[in-house]
């Protein structure tokens, strides 16, 4: 007979399982309907109670001059840093321009910065993305690629999902199926914990449109490893 102890150890181990695999559960990040009722300042006041709690639980000693301001330095780090992608109100502006030049073939922006965090041990996850895309007439600010990247980046993340996010993001923009990305970051929770492997890293790629075509990918991942 299951017991509610039996269904709540299955619960455990299945979400431990999920977390150890690094295995994403849906393409949106899962956010509460009121994610956004609270304001900044009460976000950081309230994580900033409980970053204290977990501090002293530890065991370490928040009357030190160099921890007393942690807790409201890790809150505010949380809130306005590594995890603003959450917040729709930080999504970057879209700036779209006329190809004036009916330049139709591939645009490569390679070698952007990724700074996420492993949504299953808030650990970093720091590499690099490649994005392509053939313009369907309209064309975007390079800079917006790097901000798109970074947008989703901050947020907790599982690889897969920060992938696609970006893919579907700038299809919609570019109006355009004609969109690849690929991301290779290195995840501190397979460094520093668990396997302890420093050396490895994980690559992720995702594409619709032109580049299923097998030539398609392997011109755009020829430009990437020059």
């Amino acid at each position: 007979m299951r017991t509610f102890k039996n269904i709540e150890s299955e619960a455990d181990s299945h979400s431990d399982e999920i977390g150890e695999l690094h295995v994403a559960t849906s393409l949106e990040t899962p956010m509460k309907a009121d994610a956004f009722v609270l304001s900044d300042e009460e976000k950081i006041k309230i994580i900033s109670e409980h970053f204290a709690e977990i501090m002293e639980t530890l065991g370490l000693d928040l009357t030190d001059d160099s921890l007393q301001g942690t807790p409201r330095r890790v809150a505010k780090m949380f809130t306005k840093e590594i995890f603003k992608g959450l917040n729709p109100a930080n999504k970057p502006s879209v700036s779209l321009f006329q190809n004036q030049y009916q330049y139709n073939k591939m645009l490569i922006e390679r070698d952007i910065t990724v700074k996420s965090t492993c949504e299953h041990h808030f650990l970093p996850v720091i590499g690099k993305a490649h994005v392509g895309y053939i313009s369907s007439g309209k064309v975007i600010g390079l800079s917006k690629i790097n901000r798109f990247v970074d947008y989703f980046a901050r947020r907790p993340q599982v690889q897969e999902r920060l992938t696609r996010q970006i893919l579907e993001a700038l299809k919609e923009i570019l109006d355009t199926d004609d969109v690849i990305v690929v991301i290779d970051a290195k995840h501190f929770c397979v460094a520093c914990r668990g396997i302890e492997d420093d050396a490895s890293t994980t690559v992720t790629m995702d594409y619709d449109g032109a580049f299923i075509n097998q030539q398609r990918r392997s011109e755009f991942l020829e430009f990437v490893r020059q």
